[in-house]
């Protein structure tokens, strides 16, 4: 896997997409291509005051002038998005590590799409690819009020393939009829609040294995009675290591002074994963998929733990 790229990028647009949303296209200052992706890619920012914070990539596949990312401003956030509201400006350079994607799109002859809020942003270009290969597809997207939902012009265009349900006229996704009978051959993308994403979680569970596909932008991680200390091997640096019961292993990896590359350190971001040679996880990052964790050969090391006494990493 090629490494992603890190470096600068600057604000060639800015343009308000709601109350409360903006959307930025970045560019490389040279001018040349960005780098490519995929939908369900996101960047990582990092803020002139040293925050991290990971955006999905919403414009088109097919454009490698600039990425395009939807920001909400969060009031009650750690500043990340006031900081890009208040002084991102056409101009501005910042800088971006990426793409990295762990909600890809897969093949099927047949899509429903669930979006809550800033939640339409990964599914914007997951949209575009579907209809362009005539797929079916709808999608069912809510918000507080029509005013705080992004990126209706775009979806304007796509007719009655689109439903737009905002709380204050309509009420609630009706969840219970979208998803209340398993559709055959049919996967959902669900990107959203974290209520809206439990609730498809719990009415798809009676779907097929594997239909269902969600990305969450928050990870509730507590810390257990039952976390103990455990020993990592770090494979390439030849160093092994006690990971207290209060330190997470990338912790545990930077005291050791192995530098590492993370962002989110919520596991929701996947900059993080790490190769595992030995040992058996306790996932609790947001990230991997159940066959994943099952397979056990990654682990995002700013939350995960090891289920034994040992593991070893490719590190």
């Amino acid at each position: 896997m090629a490494d992603p790229f890190e470096g600068e990028v600057v604000v060639l647009a800015r343009r308000a997409e709601s109350d409360g949303v903006v959307s930025l296209e970045l560019g490389l200052p040279s001018g040349e291509p960005v780098p490519s992706w995929g939908p369900g890619a996101h960047i990582d920012l990092v803020l002139p005051d040293g925050l991290v914070r990971q955006y999905s990539l919403c414009g088109s596949v097919e454009n490698d002038k600039s990425w395009r990312i939807g920001v909400l401003r969060e009031p009650e956030g750690r500043g990340g998005s006031r900081w890009i509201h208040d002084h991102a400006d056409e101009g501005t350079t910042l800088t971006a590590r990426g793409p990295r994607n762990h909600f890809p799109l897969l093949d099927s002859p047949r899509y429903l799409f669930i979006a809550g809020g800033i939640g339409i942003t990964p599914l914007l270009p997951m949209i575009s690819q579907v209809h362009a290969s005539g797929a079916g597809w709808e999608l069912h997207y809510g918000g507080r009020e029509r005013a705080s939902m992004a990126f209706l012009d775009e979806l304007d265009g796509y007719g009655d393939h689109v439903t737009i349900r905002p709380v204050d006229q309509l009420g609630m996704l009706d969840l219970a009829t979208l998803l209340g009978s398993p559709a055959e051959s049919t996967l959902v993308y669900c990107c959203g609040p974290a209520g809206l994403i439990d609730a498809v979680e719990e009415r798809c569970r009676l779907w097929p294995a594997g239909c269902l596909h969600v990305e969450r932008f928050t990870n509730v991680v507590t810390p257990s009675e039952d976390d103990a200390a455990f020993e990592v091997e770090l494979a390439a640096s030849g160093l092994t290591m006690s990971v207290p019961a209060h330190l997470s292993i990338l912790e545990a990896v930077e005291n050791a002074g192995i530098p590492v590359l993370s962002s989110c350190t919520e596991g929701t971001c996947g900059t993080c994963e790490t190769t595992v040679l030995e040992g058996e996880v306790e996932h609790r990052d947001v990230v991997l998929t159940d066959d994943e964790r099952d397979a056990g050969e990654t682990m995002m090391i700013c939350v995960s733990r090891a289920r034994c006494g040992r593991l070893v990493l490719d590190l």
